[in-house]
C-alpha cells in the first residue's frame, strides 16, 4: 500500500471508530462524553424558572420539551426556554399537557421534575422506566413508601437522580458538616433546627376552575378536591403556591424547609443511609414546634425556634456551630476559620448542584444528593409530620423503615387515585 493510501485508510478507520451511535456504545440512555444533554421539564411553575436559569448555564445542555397542566405557565416557560436555547446552538421547545408524551420522546436524555410533591413518585418512576435520568425537586417524596419505591426504580433502571437539596453544593453547609463530622466542636450533644410548622388538613373553599387549567390532572394520584388559587396561583400573581402546606399535596414547612435543614443534619452526622430511631412530639394538641428526634448514638435534634429562621445550631462538648444560607459562625469564633487537617474526613465536594448532576449523568455515578440521600431526608421530614399528627412518642427502625406503632405504619403510604400506581415498575 502506498503511503498516501495508508494514511487515507487510517483516517477513515479512525472516523468509523469515533462516530458511533450512542445506542451502540452504551445501550438505552447512554450519554457519550461529547454528546449534548437534552432535557425535558415537567412542571413549569415558579420553581422551574429558577431551575431553567441555573441548568441553562451547564455546558452542552439543551431544553427540548416542557409539560404542564396550566397552559399559561407552560407557554411562558417555553418562551423562556427558547430564549435560553437561542444563546447556545438553538433548539425548538415542544409543549405537552401529559408528561408521558414527553417521556415517550427518545431524544430526551433527562427530565427536571418541579411539580407539586404529590406527583414526584409517579413521574420519577415513570421517567426511570423510560430510561431518563432525573432531577427531582425536594422533598423527594410525599410519603416514606413513595420515597423507597423511587430508590428501587432508580436502581433497577440504572438511572441518575439528583434531589434538589442544593445546600449540599453550598460552601457554608459543606464546611459546617465537615467541622461537625471531624469533631471540631467535640461530641455532638444537641442540634436545634428552626423551620416552620407541620402539614395540616386542607380547608380551602372550592372555586370555579380556570379554563386554562386541567384541574383533574393537577390532582392526579391524590384524593380529589375542588380548585383553589392558593394551591395553584395564576401566573399573573407570580407567587409561591401553597399546596405545600396541605395534606395530600405537600408536607408543610416541615418538608419544605425541613428537606433542606434536616438534610444537612443527616449529612453532618453521617446518616445518609440511615436516620433517627425515635420521635418525641409535644402532647399539646395542634403544637407546631417542640418535637425532638433522637439518633442511635444519642444525639437529639430539636425542632424549635432558637433565634434564627431556617437555620441549624450544632451544640457540642467543645463549642457551637450555627449555619444558614446567610451565615456560618461558631463559638469559639476561631473554629470556622480553621483549615481541615489532611487526616480529616472530607465530604462530597460540589460547588454547582446542576453541573454535578450533569457530570454524574456523563460518568454514570451518583451525585451529591443521590436518590437514597433524598429519600432518607424526606423520611425524617415525613416521620416528623406523622409524630406531630399522632401526638405520641414513636420508635423508628431506619433499616426496616417501620414504626413500633401500627397507626403510624398506616401513614407510611397513602391510597393512590386510579388509574395511578407508583408501585407499577
Amino acid at each position: 500500500m502506498h503511503r498516501k493510501e495508508f494514511i487515507r485508510s487510517s483516517l477513515l478507520g479512525a472516523a468509523a471508530v469515533t462516530i458511533v451511535p450512542r445506542h451502540v456504545l452504551g445501550g438505552k440512555g447512554y450519554i457519550a462524553p461529547n454528546d449534548r444533554i437534552n432535557l425535558g421539564y415537567i412542571g413549569t411553575g415558579k420553581q422551574s424558572r429558577g431551575l431553567l436559569n441555573a441548568i441553562a448555564g451547564v455546558k452542552d445542555s439543551m431544553v427540548l420539551a416542557a409539560c404542564d397542566v396550566d397552559k399559561k405557565k407552560l407557554a411562558y416557560f417555553v418562551k423562556l426556554a427558547q430564549e435560553a436555547n437561542a444563546k447556545k446552538s438553538g433548539a425548538d421547545v415542544a409543549s405537552y399537557g401529559h408528561y408521558r408524551e414527553l417521556l415517550d420522546r427518545k431524544d430526551i436524555d433527562a427530565v427536571v421534575i418541579a411539580t407539586p410533591d404529590h406527583w414526584h413518585a409517579q413521574i420519577s418512576i415513570d421517567a426511570a422506566k423510560a430510561g431518563k435520568d432525573i432531577y427531582c425537586e425536594k422533598p423527594l417524596a410525599l410519603t416514606i413508601a413513595e420515597g423507597r419505591a423511587m430508590v428501587e426504580a432508580v436502581r433497577k433502571y440504572k438511572r441518575v437522580l439528583q434531589t434538589g437539596s442544593m445546600q449540599r453544593s453550598q460552601k457554608n453547609f459543606r464546611q459546617a458538616a465537615e467541622l461537625v463530622r471531624n469533631g471540631y466542636i467535640g461530641q455532638i450533644k444537641e442540634i436545634n433546627v428552626s423551620v416552620g410548622e407541620p402539614v395540616k388538613e386542607c380547608d380551602l373553599p372550592s372555586l370555579p376552575v380556570p379554563d386554562y387549567l386541567d384541574w383533574d390532572m393537577w390532582i392526579g394520584p391524590s384524593f380529589y378536591r375542588g380548585y383553589n388559587p392558593v394551591l395553584s396561583p395564576p401566573i399573573e400573581e407570580n407567587s409561591w403556591a401553597w399546596w405545600r402546606g396541605y395534606k395530600g399535596f405537600g408536607g408543610g414547612y416541615i418538608t419544605d424547609w425541613g428537606a433542606h435543614m434536616f438534610d444537612i443534619v443527616q449529612w453532618a452526622l453521617g446518616m445518609d443511609d440511615s436516620g433517627p430511631v425515635a420521635f418525641d412530639p409535644p402532647s399539646v394538641p395542634g403544637a407546631e414546634t417542640g418535637l425532638s428526634f433522637t439518633y442511635a448514638n444519642g444525639v437529639v435534634v430539636n425542632h424549635k425556634q432558637w433565634g434564627e429562621g431556617n437555620a441549624i445550631q450544632f451544640i457540642g462538648t467543645e463549642g457551637r456551630i450555627e449555619v444558614s444560607r446567610s451565615f456560618l459562625r461558631s463559638n469559639p469564633v476561631h473554629i470556622t476559620g480553621q483549615e481541615l487537617k489532611s487526616s480529616d474526613r472530607r465530604l462530597y465536594y460540589s460547588d454547582n448542584h446542576y453541573e454535578d448532576w450533569v457530570s454524574a449523568i456523563r460518568k454514570r455515578t451518583r451525585p451529591v444528593a443521590d436518590v437514597e440521600i433524598g429519600h432518607r431526608t424526606a423520611t425524617v421530614c415525613n416521620a416528623v409530620n406523622i409524630a406531630y399528627q399522632l401526638q405520641r412518642p414513636l420508635k423508628w427502625n431506619p433499616k426496616k423503615e417501620r414504626f413500633d406503632d401500627e397507626s403510624a405504619n398506616q401513614m407510611i403510604s397513602r391510597p393512590f387515585r386510579a388509574p395511578w400506581n407508583f408501585k407499577d415498575f
